[in-house]
């Protein structure tokens, strides 16, 4: 069966946490404990977060495998909260999601997507190197003492951001 992306609703932020709490797991003893509990947020901030900008889901049979997030800032589109499960990784769901992000940037005129990682997510960071993104140097550069790097490429219509 092929993965479906949609927009996530308020009725998904019991998922939405359960994806992040999946997808993390390995990494949370790498994260502070502020750190970890700021990548995994709960229901209630998630529902919040909805309000912010759009978030989407990447879904198969009714489960959700994957999530992003997305808000414009300043002209720019601020990727956030890119999870997939354990179990989904390696079926190309995470680019799925990203070429959503980047659909919407384009379609809202930002010039430019970028995102904040921690450098021990060495697969997150190869998908975004694939993507185009490339390291700043720009803050922040931590999350409550966990290391982040920022990563940021330009969107143009003509190539479709990708």
């Amino acid at each position: 069966m092929r993965v479906q992306i949609r927009r996530a609703t308020e009725r998904d932020a019991d998922e939405l946490a359960r994806v992040l709490r999946e997808s993390f797991a390995e990494f949370e003893r790498l994260y502070t404990r502020a750190g970890y509990a700021a990548t995994t947020p709960d229901t209630d901030a998630l529902r919040a977060r909805l309000s912010e900008g759009p978030t989407w889901v990447a879904e198969e049979r009714g489960e959700i495998l994957g999530t992003v997030s997305a808000a414009l800032h300043d002209g720019g589109l601020y990727v956030r909260s890119m999870a997939v499960t354990p179990v989904a990784r390696g079926r190309r769901v995470a680019f799925h999601l990203m070429r959503q992000v980047t659909l919407f940037g384009l379609a809202k005129h930002a010039t430019r997507m970028y995102l904040s990682t921690t450098p021990f997510l060495f697969d997150a960071i190869r998908l975004y190197e694939s993507l185009g993104f490339r390291r700043t140097g720009e803050a922040p550069h931590d999350l409550h003492g966990t290391p982040l790097v920022t990563m940021a490429k330009m969107l143009t219509p003509a190539l479709g951001g990708q």
